[in-house]
């Protein structure tokens, strides 16, 4: 038997192929869970939209089939079949098969491409148990088949063709995934910004899993103009920004091959108070912005302070506009292209390529500023919009002061009614906001007082989606939030404040409400400030929802309690449960009223109870269902997709009624956990 201490060669693992993808599939498409699972559908089809940006695809079909296997459809040149030079088997066999092999290392044959490390459509052959890729090329059909990254097929014609494109069907891996069914929306969402990036491109989406498939196509002819006006979709424009600011330019034709880029900016401001910014570098989202972004927001500030003090707009003795001012109800879309990118890490969620700030500064200066000369009327409501917000940013800077300076005089009674606990570790401790004096009190007397802090909420909060950062500010309730957790605020754009996370005073944060509508009324309301003004307490997995039981059944002395599953509805669950105690859920019923007052139903061998609120639990029910940390069941809040996340708030909290009457009557279906 070896020692345990030994460490010597035999000891250092070679990992052949692809078998590294399989190993660690994360590092590779970031987890295996369903963002991992998509990822491969964008790997696939981000190769096509290279060849869309070489300017030879103008179509790319994407395929879910009733066993949730993908296939992906361009017309661009197709991929190589000839001998590769140097490892003497088929072009399409090296590219399938070998990690760091790719046509976009040099730039010959890819000027921008958004896939630069070569690993796109292999680690997709790594991580499915079947692929199956047909080439149309050079008048033929050539296909090869693979089963986790080996080859099981050589390649071989198989017919013949007048086109040119390259088709790949691929089965995710089930013992890799922890899912292998794909989301519609999330496809949808994702392909639907693609074609906004690419002019004229056509995407078809087909999804066969239904009985009648569902078929959705995408092509925009004004690009990212058309995306601007799809993200202020359900906001009021006011008339003098109808039609979307539009600005493109790329870098001298002499500037060396490693300064070259393009950028296409467009803008288009609402009468909202939040900041919606995408910025993309080769079609790929970067979600932390980067260069560009930065070029972009430095111009946009100085142009319109510059053009503010040449229109007298703003006096002599008036400080500047900030970017916040300027910036406030903006929805905007930064695109740019380049021949190697630059990103920080492998998710190339910023890009770090220096060269684009001067770039994208220069472009969008020169651009904008002419704008404003030829549009004096926008450019005018512009300058007025940032006043106005400038107002209110110094109101809810008071506002915040105010509630900072009230903290500090409520150190002996923390504000709200709040009931701290007794430790002070930040990683220890839990914040109950709950709703009402009922289940307030109900939950100071369950509770762990050591590590667990109540904050009894009176009534709904305000909708902050509807208002401006200074009456958000202004409101008591919100205020004791505040304070009670401690870190500060951002302002609506999601940056700056006074944000700090390491300053907040519990690690979990809980929101408790009754399970029926006013409940989940009371929980979006507070998520809805949550993501607008402590959205990085979300990223870093401190907020969660508690789930309270909706049923207590009722078997001699003993209570059996039942939880919601987002699956069914309440009288399926209760009947399972039912059946599952080895009870009869079709005896007749007989109501009755116990003796406090609460109605239950009588059965034979047990009683149900409905728990509508949670003051209707005692304090001991409530800390065994729902605080106690051995048994409760929490829901940690997480955002899969910002962008899809920003327009739900925006829509459904939003001051337009008809985005939320439309989400009604397409999801009422759908629906779980409605009071009877």
């Amino acid at each position: 038997m070896a020692n345990e201490n030994d460490y010597d060669g035999g000891e250092i693992k070679i990992l052949e192929g692809l078998e590294a993808v399989r190993k660690r599939p994360g590092m590779y498409i970031g987890s295996t869970s369903a963002s991992g699972l998509h990822h491969l559908v964008w790997e696939i089809v981000d190769n096509s939209v290279d060849e869309a940006m070489a300017g030879f695809c103008t179509e790319i079909q994407v395929t879910v089939h009733a066993d949730n296997s993908i296939t992906v459809v361009d017309n661009g040149r197709g991929i190589p079949v000839d001998e590769h030079p140097i490892k003497k088997i088929p072009t399409l066999e090296v590219v399938m098969t070998i990690l760091h092999a790719g046509g976009k290392f040099d730039n010959s044959a890819y000027k921008v491409s958004g896939g630069l490390h070569g690993v796109g459509i292999s680690v997709v052959n790594a991580l499915s148990k079947r692929v199956v890729v047909q080439v149309c090329r050079d008048g033929n059909i050539y296909e090869m088949e693979f089963s986790r990254g080996k080859t099981v097929k050589k390649m071989e014609v198989v017919g013949t063709s007048e086109t040119t494109g390259t088709t790949v069907s691929f089965w995710p891996d089930d013992e890799i995934f922890e899912t292998c069914i794909y989301d519609f929306d999330t496809l949808h969402n994702r392909l639907q910004e693609t074609a906004f990036l690419n002019k004229n491109l056509k995407i078809v989406l087909t999804d066969e899993r239904e009985a009648t498939p569902h078929v959705e196509e995408f092509c925009y002819a004004g690009g990212i103009i058309d995306f601007v006006k799809f993200l202020n979709e359900g906001k009021d424009v006011p008339e003098a920004f109808k039609e979307p600011i539009y600005i493109e330019g790329k870098s001298d034709p002499d500037a060396p091959v490693t300064k070259m880029g393009e950028v296409e900016v467009s803008l288009q401001w609402n009468s909202g108070y939040g900041e919606n910014v995408m910025s993309f570098a080769n079609d790929i989202y970067t979600p932390e912005g980067g260069m560009h972004l930065e070029g972009f927001r430095t111009a946009l500030t100085r142009v319109i302070n510059d053009y503010a003090r040449k229109q007298n707009l703003l006096k002599e003795k008036d400080a500047n506009l900030t970017g916040d001012d300027v910036r406030e109800g903006l929805s905007a879309v930064i695109s740019v292209k380049l021949p190697d990118p630059q990103f920080e890490g492998q998710t190339k969620a910023k890009l770090g390529s220096s060269y684009m700030r001067a770039l994208t500064l220069k472009i969008v200066t020169d651009g904008l500023a002419d704008y404003l000369e030829e549009h004096p009327k926008p450019a005018r409501e512009i300058v007025k919009k940032a006043q106005q917000a400038c107002k209110a940013r110094n109101a809810a800077r008071k506002a915040r002061e105010a509630t900072r300076r009230k903290s500090l005089l409520e150190t002996a009674s923390l504000p709200g009614k709040l009931a701290d606990c007794s430790v002070r570790d930040a990683e220890l401790t839990e914040l109950f906001i709950v709703e009402g004096d009922s289940a307030g009190g109900s939950a100071k007397d369950g509770r762990r007082r050591d590590i667990q802090a109540i904050l009894p909420l009176r009534g709904k909060i305000l909708n902050v989606e509807r208002v401006g950062d200074h009456r958000a500010f202004s409101s008591d309730t919100i205020q004791s939030l505040i304070t009670a957790i401690g870190c500060g605020v951002t302002t609506s754009a999601g940056d700056g404040g006074d944000f700090d996370i390491t300053k907040a005073r519990y690690h979990k944060i809980i929101i408790m409400t009754d399970a029926d509508v006013d409940g989940a009324h009371i929980r979006i309301l507070l998520l809805t400030f949550f993501y607008k003004y402590m959205r990085p307490l979300i990223d870093a997995g401190y907020v969660y929802v508690a789930c309270p039981p909706i049923f207590g059944i009722k078997v001699r002395n003993k209570i059996h309690y039942v939880y919601p599953n987002g699956r069914q509805p309440e009288d399926e669950i209760l009947r399972d449960t039912i059946q599952s105690l080895g009870l009869n859920p079709d005896d007749n019923d007989e109501d009755g009223k116990a003796k406090d007052g609460k109605i239950t139903k009588k059965r034979k061998g047990y009683t149900v109870q409905r728990y509508k609120g949670l003051g209707e639990m005692d304090p001991k029910q409530l800390a065994s269902t729902t605080m106690d940390p051995k048994t409760r069941i929490l829901q940690r809040v997480s955002i899969e997709d910002a962008v899809v996340a920003d327009r739900a708030v925006r829509e459904l909290m939003g001051s337009e009624v008809g985005y939320r009457r439309e989400y009604i009557e397409k999801h009422a279906h759908d629906a779980r956990f409605l009071d009877a």
